[in-house]
């Protein structure tokens, strides 16, 4: 599986723009064979909504959204960012995997990001749910940014069967960095999921600057075994592509033997079976994360 990350800047509150920028993409994507772009967070609206007046909400049906389903009818599919509306005007900040002209999976951000200068809290609704969905190539999981700082919702979609985690991000340098350094954060935690839930982490984030924040990009893969094996560069727009072979998801798995989603596999017991719920509230995914732990420890002897 060939995926190409899209460390993009964003033109804000310009909607066809982006849109237009995304189909040229994934134009010259299909073209050199790649099966998967992924786009950053809030690829198609820009992140500081706040400071703009025109209605950036997008319903599943709309117009906009359908240009890019139908680029990927033929061609490779995309991870994109969007402010997600619904009928009663909540309004999400939202990632829709499109493949083969057909939205696979949409993800709501649950954890949105409302401390210091970020104010997500203001404006969109938290999603409710965490899950997996298969893919042409495999199976899947999206983390919308911040989603991807709580160790639960990761341990829920490996529990439900992703294979790769696709992490779109609006990650920037502000005055938070002299509290802690973004850039190594984002490594340390990527790096981490890796080679913890075995599987593939892609990571991808935008460029440019808004409100004060600059973009720092750094866009990266990291495989299951925990080793970064594409990147792009810092501070500029760039289009990387990486090739994954699913195949060593499961070949890390049965290595390490921790993994306990898949009832065949190795490692796993009739006392360890996949229960993934829903809509968990934040005690079940604490418990869960902790009983995974556990078992890691257990596995090693820690």
């Amino acid at each position: 599986m060939r995926i190409l990350l899209a460390q993009l800047d964003v033109v804000l509150g310009d909607i066809d723009a982006n849109v237009e920028r995304a189909l040229d993409v994934l134009g010259q994507a299909s073209a050199d064979g790649v099966d998967l772009v992924v786009f950053p967070e809030l690829f198609l609206t820009g992140a500081d909504v706040g400071c703009v007046e025109t209605d950036l909400g997008m319903g599943l049906d709309d117009p906009r959204l359908g240009r890019l389903l139908a680029a990927t009818q033929d061609g490779a599919a995309a991870c994109v960012g969007f402010i997600q509306a619904d009928r009663r005007s909540n309004f999400f900040n939202s990632a829709a995997y499109l493949e083969s002209g057909q939205i696979r999976h949409v993800h709501r951000k649950v954890f949105r990001v409302t401390y210091h200068i970020f104010e997500e809290g203001k404006y969109f609704s938290a999603g409710d749910s965490m899950r997996a969905f298969d893919s042409a190539a495999g199976r899947m999981s999206i983390l919308v940014c911040n989603d991807a700082w709580q160790p639960p919702l990761v341990f829920v979609a490996v529990q439900d069967g992703a294979q790769v985690l696709l992490v779109p991000s609006d990650s920037g340098e502000s005055t938070f960095d002299t509290v802690a350094d973004t850039r190594a954060y984002w490594r340390q935690i990527t790096r981490f999921y890796a080679s913890m839930f075995q599987c593939y982490v892609v990571f991808v984030n935008r460029v440019g600057g808004e409100a004060g924040i600059h973009y720092w990009g750094g866009s990266h893969v990291v495989d299951p075994w925990g080793e970064v094996v594409q990147e792009a560069p810092l501070h500029e727009e760039a289009q990387v592509a990486v090739d994954l072979d699913l195949a060593q998801v499961r070949r890390r798995r049965r290595q390490a033997a921790t993994y306990s989603g898949d009832p065949t596999h190795a490692g796993a017991t009739a006392t360890t079976p996949l229960t993934v719920t829903p809509n968990p509230t934040p005690f079940q995914l604490a418990l869960g994360f902790l009983v995974h732990l556990a078992h890691q420890f257990h596995v090693f002897g820690l």
